[in-house]
C-alpha cells in the first residue's frame, strides 16, 4: 500500500518543483495511492485558501481558475481509482497518533495533520510514505515506512 501526505498531491496537481518526481514516482509504483478522508479535505482545504490568498495579494496563492482545475482533477482521479479515499476509525487512530506526539513532537516539531497521515498510514499496515515535506519524510522513516520520492534525488 502506498500513502501519500499532502504535499505529494500539490505536486501532482500543480507544477511545483517536485512535480517531475511526483509524476515519476507515480509511474514507478505503478498503483493507486490510497488516501484518508482527512487528507482528501486536507488537500481540498489547502488549494481553497490559496485562493483566498490570492484574493488578498496577487503575488500569492492561486487563480480561482487553476485551484478548480486542479480538484477538478483530483475528483477524477478519485473516481478514476488512481486515488482511493478510504476511511479510517478514528478511535484506533488516536492511540497511534498519541504516540507519535510523545516520540517526535518535543524533538522534531512535528505537527498535528503531519502525524495523522502517518499514523494512518501506520494503521493502514501501509509499507512507502510519499511526500515532499522533510520533517514527515523523516519521521516516516522513523517509524520504519519507506519514504518515496529518494531524497537523494533532485528535483
Amino acid at each position: 500500500m502506498h500513502c501519500a501526505d499532502t504535499s505529494f498531491l500539490c505536486a501532482l496537481y500543480r507544477h511545483q518543483s517536485h512535480s517531475e518526481r511526483a509524476i515519476a514516482t507515480l509511474e514507478a509504483i505503478g498503483g493507486p495511492i490510497v488516501i484518508s478522508s482527512l487528507l482528501a479535505y486536507e488537500f481540498r482545504q489547502a488549494v481553497r485558501f490559496q485562493v483566498f490568498l490570492r484574493s488578498k495579494d496577487a503575488h500569492k496563492g492561486y487563480l480561482e481558475t487553476e485551484a478548480m482545475s486542479m480538484l477538478a482533477q483530483f475528483e477524477n482521479d478519485l473516481e478514476s481509482g488512481m486515488l482511493i479515499e478510504a476511511g479510517v476509525i478514528l478511535s484506533d487512530v488516536a492511540a497511534e497518533v498519541e504516540r507519535l506526539s510523545e516520540r517526535h513532537t518535543m524533538r522534531r516539531g512535528a505537527r498535528a495533520f503531519d502525524l495523522l497521515h502517518i499514523a494512518t498510514a501506520l494503521q493502514w499496515q501501509a509499507r512507502v510514505f510519499l511526500s515532499f515535506d522533510g520533517l514527515q519524510r523523516e519521521v516516516a522513516a522513523a517509524e520504519g515506512l519507506r519514504v518515496l520520492p529518494d531524497a537523494n534525488l533532485t528535483p
